[in-house]
């Protein structure tokens, strides 16, 4: 219905249409059945990521070391439908493919690149990104996490707090301030000094692992830093990959909860006619119809100029800024036309309601992404 509208599908190669056709069929196959189940025992369905590596997910947008190579629209396409399943097999993607494995293939050794990116492409191989600390989530620049150079080792003493993927990964890329700047170290799991605690309690992405790491006199050797990777704007630039990812995987949350309300409307009957009939619920429904079109142009434009080198920091801001915060009131619109039958996991509303609540605050706040564009469209820097 969303695409038929626009004839969405006229504007993708065939290759790109059959990688979002060979998802959606893996996340209505395997995800869709098992998901609310995982939602409810706070527990990531980790039996998944030899799928997910089957299908080329894992780096798919890299070239070489294994990884699939495909350009960056039929990536987001690939996620959009991750998210229709869950945020949390978006979010599991996203870090293993844009937090970590991106910046190893980027800023990495010939080295580390040959040894990670194949057996994270494979999924024997866990990756997660640890930028963000306790004190310190807009503000990374003020980061505490210290790395001191002894010998042919570094000592790294730190934490970092709300870590996807922490306890299930195999390598933590830790991003750690030195007498040179900020720099990226890769820290392997049974690091002496090196522990992960998980957070629990959550009330989103309860399906996805979050985790503290805890750095305390930590000896990391001198070959598992990132060699090209130097201040603090080699961490930001992995962010707007995410980003990227982001924006699109949004908009999968986004259609599952349009397309849930629009069908709940046809068949729930009240005062002797269906809901649909109303305008008031017509009225949401054309609202999120209206906004799901334009997220997904502005995914598609936002992916082309990716692909030609020409997609900058400041746009995927605005991507992300935009189709997350939209698919966040495309959710909270949707559970108002279920009712009472919208908050509980029967429907797929809720559990995309709360876990757009995180994805709205991760990778940048939607606050944060607002004084980045406010910044390019006015010249003036208003973070302070």
């Amino acid at each position: 219905m969303v695409n038929n509208l626009i004839y969405f599908d006229e504007l993708l190669s065939d290759e790109e249409k059959l990688i979002r056709d060979s998802i959606r069929k893996f996340v209505k196959e395997k995800v869709l059945p098992v998901i609310d189940e995982y939602h409810r025992r706070a527990e990531f369905p980790s039996y998944l990521v030899k799928d997910l590596a089957e299908l080329g997910l894992l780096g798919a947008n890299l070239e070489g070391y294994e990884c699939a190579g495909i350009n960056n629209v039929a990536y987001g396409l690939a996620l959009q439908e991750l998210e229709y399943g869950d945020s949390a097999l978006r979010s599991f993607c996203s870090v293993q493919s844009s937090l970590v494995m991106w910046p190893i293939f980027e800023y990495g050794s010939d080295e580390q690149k040959e040894y990670w990116l194949p057996r994270m492409a494979r999924g024997e191989k866990i990756g997660c990104y640890g930028l963000t600390e306790p004190d310190y989530g807009s503000d990374p620049g003020s980061m505490i996490t210290r790395a001191q150079k002894e010998g042919k080792y570094w000592r790294i003493n730190g934490r970092k707090r709300w870590i996807t993927n922490g306890n299930i990964a195999d390598v933590a890329l830790i991003w750690a301030k030195t007498d040179d700047g900020i720099r990226g170290f890769l820290v392997e799991k049974g690091t002496p000094g090196f522990t992960v605690e998980e957070i629990k309690g959550k009330f989103s992405l309860r399906a996805s692992v979050t985790s503290e790491l805890i750095l305390e006199d930590c000896l990391v050797p001198e070959e598992n830093i990132l060699p090209k990777a130097m201040g603090l704007k080699a961490p930001l630039s992995c962010l707007t990959q995410a980003r990227y990812g982001i924006g699109w995987g949004a908009l999968g949350a986004a259609l599952a909860c349009y397309e849930t309300s629009l069908e709940y409307s046809k068949t729930r009957i009240q005062f002797g006619q269906p809901i649909a009939s109303f305008q008031l619920i017509q009225d949401k429904l054309v609202w999120m119809l209206n906004e799901i079109i334009k997220g997904q142009l502005l995914a598609l434009r936002t992916g082309r100029l990716k692909d030609e080198g020409r997609a900058s920091y400041v746009l995927v801001s605005l991507l992300k800024r935009n189709n997350v915060s939209i698919a966040l009131e495309v959710a909270r619109q949707a559970r108002d036309i279920l009712g009472a039958s919208g908050i509980t996991d029967e429907y797929p509303v809720i559990r995309h309601m709360l876990n757009l609540e995180s994805v709205k605050t991760y990778e940048g706040t939607h606050d944060i992404h607002t004084l980045i564009i406010g910044q390019e469209i006015t010249g003036i820097e208003a973070f302070r």
